[in-house]
Order: structure tokens, then sequence, then C-alpha cells
């Protein structure tokens, strides 16, 4: 069997008397687009972290590319790429200058950097201003350089955490290419969004966290069929159901993440000061 991409066992994350992430036990499998879906404060940029290595965890394990986090963490490292939420650039550098020392951080030699940052510009189409600083690039021209410098060693696993968010059309469609072009050369993709879309889109696995649990994990076709057998059980036992399943129409990645999360059952009140 191969080894996992990531795998994760009883994996726990306390702060004070709050956990943030409890017991969780992941696998993902090389080559997989793997979504990690969550309401808000549900553990996903907790876990990230983790996975990561920003974060230690209270207890438990993580395997990358069959390395423990922990006991071989630079060389799991080296083997990464992170977009995390924040970006964390560096405002006073141009595109190019942050790129070639990204590049030699991981170790590069100096014209193979300069030689990946070129491309990695004119893909991301920002090699048009090239004495601009990072401090004066849009919020989407920051996501596409945060997605530069996260590609630029050629890493095997990419972790991105809502790297949509705020991005327009034009952006969006660039960073889609780039995630698909790494798919289709073997890399690994762990993504994290709020734009359920996006990620029916993309992704060909999911797991849900809630919570601070995981609450479901499989591909979509999965979850889906999941979702609609313990519809129909419930309605065969005589219980009311979250939400009855439709057996002719194929419910959608939202539908399937509110059944589970329990999203549906939100009042259906009126504010009165909203007439």
């Amino acid at each position: 069997m191969d080894v996992p991409a990531i795998s994760t066992e009883n994996l726990t994350r306390r702060f004070g008397n709050l956990v943030a992430v409890d017991g969780v036990n992941l696998r993902v499998v090389p080559g997989q687009f793997f979504g990690f879906l969550g309401p808000n404060g549900a553990g996903k940029s907790t876990t990230i972290k983790m996975l990561t290595g920003l974060l230690a965890p209270t207890s438990g394990r993580i395997e990358i590319l069959g390395r423990d986090m922990v006991a071989d963490s630079v060389e799991v490292k080296r083997q990464i790429g992170v977009v995390p939420e924040g970006m964390a650039l560096f405002g006073r550098l141009t595109g190019s200058e942050y790129l070639n020392f990204v590049g030699r951080m991981y170790g590069l030699g100096r014209s193979v950097a300069s030689q990946r940052a070129a491309e990695l510009l004119e893909f991301m189409q920002l090699a048009n201003q090239p004495k601009a600083l990072v401090a004066d690039y849009s919020h989407g021209m920051q996501k596409k350089l945060a997605l530069a410098a996260a590609v630029i060693h050629g890493p095997r696993i990419l972790f991105l955490d809502e790297p949509f968010e705020g991005v327009d059309a034009i952006a969006s469609g660039t960073l889609k290419a780039m995630l698909q072009r790494m798919i289709a050369r073997g890399a690994t993709i762990f993504l994290t969004s709020h734009v359920l879309e996006i990620v029916e889109r993309l992704c060909s696995h999911l797991a849900i966290i809630h919570r601070g649990r995981l609450v479901a994990q499989g591909s979509l076709e999965d979850l889906r069929a999941g979702v609609q057998a313990h519809a129909a059980a419930a309605s065969g036992n005589g219980d009311q159901p979250i939400a009855p399943a439709v057996p002719s129409e194929k419910l959608t990645l939202e539908e399937i993440f509110l059944r589970i999360v329990g999203g549906s059952r939100i009042s259906e009140g009126e504010l009165s000061w909203l007439g």
C-alpha cells in the first residue's frame, strides 16, 4: 500500500480549557485534491498549522509523506508548500526579489531561483510591474504571489488556507489553472475554503470538521450517498430527517455540508426589526 501523503492519529490541540482539535484521524492519498471543510471556529486553521509544523500538537501523531512531523520537521518542510490565510509576505521587496529570496531559502541555486521566479511572475500575470513593491500589490496580486512562493521549490504537498478569499474571477482562474497543473503532475493539494462551489469543482475527496471533531471523510460521492442513506433511514424509522433527500437529484456540496453539520436546523423565525 502507498504511503499516505498526510496521515494523523488522534491529533489534538488544546488552548487552556478549549479543545480546538479533538482526536482527528486524517488520511490523504498522494495525488488527491483534498478539501477540508468546517464552520467558522471548527478547527480548520489550527489543524493546518499543526500539519505544516507552525503549531505543535498537544497530543497525537502527524506523518507527512511517511515522515514524522515532530521528529523530522526540517525534511518535511522541504517537501511542502504553504499559503497561509494571512499570507505573511515581505512588503518592502518587489515580487521578483521576494520569489528569489524564497527560492534561495529552499536551497535552489541562484540561476534556478531566478529562472523559476521569472516564469512564475509571467504565469501569474505579475511581470508587467517589475519595480512595484509587494506592499503596493492588490489583494488578488498578493494571493497569486503567495501561491508562486509556495510552489517555487516544487513541493510534493501544497497546503492552502482560504486561497480564493477576496480574489476576483480573473485571479481565481489563474490560481485554479496552477493548482490543476500541480495535480496533473502528481502533487497533493490540501485546501480549506468557505467557497463550497470551488471546493466541489476542484476536490475529489473531502473531510468535514465540526467543533474540533472529524465528522465525515471520503469522496464527494461517498459523502453524498451517506447523507442520502441517513435521510432515507430516518424517514423509514418514522423520524423527521433534517431535510428530505430527493433521490432523483444530486445533492450539492453545500447541501451535504449543511446536513452533516446541522446548518439546516437554523431557526426560520423572523427578526421583527427587519420587517
